[in-house]
């Protein structure tokens, strides 16, 4: 399961992915014991899931307008994609789910709305400009939205489903702007996102509404975010919360050096405080849109605060330089960030009581095309490396690893007989020199994917 980075006894999260320490030692003790099998007639079988959708049968499906390549050149990329809803009335959404179309370099995506003809003319301007599909747009959608966080996804975040009355407004003739971020690779990858919209079985009474502290919020200010090498650097954000709101969601956002977030609320005197989330240990490459099991109520006049630390030391072994260098804010992964994103809606008594839907223990994620995943970890330094990939019918696989020269290092599957469904192996490290490696998935049935790998320590 993918890593659970926030400290579940901070704050409670939905969908925590976490293990106790009764479950710990259970797995153990199995193990100790040679991982007997458990009683046939206990298996529940396979789960039955819709296809293409975590939640359900979404109303409406919408895509991209047509693929976009993403060049081998091991660059960041952020894409603007203008895709019209064609509601042709007001339509009121209660869930948004993103179906990332390219596991390798879809690193995250936004999606923004505006129902605004001049906004939505600027957009359709920049797309025709720009001789790829969509438009290049480095941190924000490059014209203001009226909703800036319509919908988001993340690696291991399942989708937000608002509960009854509370979702969005999509008007007539509105636009989505979905912003993909596609992360470095050593060669060309193709992305088709698509977009499932849900709609709201009760009226929408109350709007989601997304708050943004950035380091405008900094106590020194946008000019105070600055990391020098060689030292571990703490900043305070604070942002007054003018209105009650109830809190659906939060995101904390950093890059490479991210160390450790903390986010809570507290009063003006001090006296209360309530805990928002807390990540110890950030991971990059596990970010998340965490969303609390009942909304939490932030009364009026209350401060929100957060800590974001950073390593910029030679110690941080995902720090992008070497020897370390003074670090300022940017949209590459290799420059760094100070950004929280929260949703909510103007608070109404008993919103306390309101249970956010949790996502179902049984369902699995269905690929419409053959997949291949992210490599764990990486960077690697020493041992072995897991790769994962997702089969759409039995086929026979090659699996190989690639130097940037094209020159194959390692073969690591050759004409092995796969069935359909995802499949997870372990290959080792040992004796690579450090650097940055292709591995390539081929199948007999026409399937190319690659996805980059960092060594390290070698």
């Amino acid at each position: 399961m993918p890593p659970w980075t926030p400290d579940h006894n901070y704050s409670s999260l939905r969908g925590e992915r976490f293990l106790t320490d009764d479950q710990k030692a259970l797995i153990s003790a199995w193990v100790e014991q040679g991982m007997p099998e458990g009683d046939p007639a206990n298996n529940p079988g396979l789960p039955d899931f819709p296809e293409g959708s975590q939640i359900g049968e979404p109303d409406l499906v919408l895509s991209m307008p047509e693929p976009f390549t993403h060049l081998g050149n091991m660059q960041d990329q952020y894409q603007v994609f203008v895709i019209p809803t064609g509601f042709t009335e007001p339509t009121e959404i209660a869930a948004v789910e993103i179906r990332p179309g390219n596991s390798a370099v879809d690193h995250h995506a936004l999606i923004g709305y505006t129902d605004n003809p001049s906004v939505i003319a600027q957009a359709q301007s920049m797309d025709a400009a720009d001789p790829n599909p969509g438009y290049e747009s480095f941190g924000d959608y490059g014209v203001d939205v009226e909703q800036f966080l319509f919908g988001g996804w993340v690696p291991g975040t399942p989708p937000l489903e608002f509960p009854p009355t509370i979702g969005h407004v999509a008007e007539p003739g509105s636009h989505l702007l979905l912003q993909m971020h596609y992360g470095p690779s050593a060669v060309e990858q193709v992305d088709q996102t698509e977009i499932n919209l849900f709609f709201a079985q009760e009226p929408i009474q109350r709007e989601v509404e997304t708050y943004i502290m950035n380091p405008a919020h900094l106590d020194g200010g946008w000019g105070s975010f600055i990391i020098p090498p060689n030292q571990v650097t703490t900043f305070h954000g604070s942002m007054p919360i003018g209105q009650d709101m109830s809190l659906i969601s939060i995101t904390p956002h950093c890059h490479l050096l991210g160390k450790a977030w903390e986010v809570f609320a507290r009063s003006p005197d001090a006296q209360d405080t309530i805990p928002l989330i807390s990540i110890p240990d950030w991971d990059f490459n596990w970010q998340g849109i965490f969303t609390y099991p009942q909304m939490v109520h932030l009364p009026a006049g209350y401060i929100l605060e957060a800590y974001s630390t950073y390593d910029n030391t030679a110690e941080n072994p995902f720090n992008p330089n070497d020897p370390p260098e003074t670090m300022f804010w940017g949209d590459f992964t290799t420059e760094e960030m100070f950004v929280l994103f929260l949703q909510g809606v103007p608070y109404e008594e008993g919103d306390e009581d309101i249970v956010l839907s949790a996502p179902d223990p049984n369902t699995m994620v269905v690929y419409q095309h053959d997949n291949l995943f992210p490599a764990w970890p990486n960077p690697v330094a020493r041992g072995e490396v897991k790769v994962g990939f997702h089969l759409r019918q039995a086929a026979e696989v090659n699996l190989s690893l690639f130097d940037l020269q094209g020159r194959e290092v390692r073969t690591w599957l050759a004409q092995s007989s796969m069935p359909a469904g995802r499949h997870l192996e372990s290959f080792s490290i040992e004796g690579l020199t450090s650097g940055t490696y292709v591995y390539q998935l081929r199948t007999s049935t026409g399937t190319v994917r690659s996805a980059q790998l960092q060594v390290l320590g070698q």
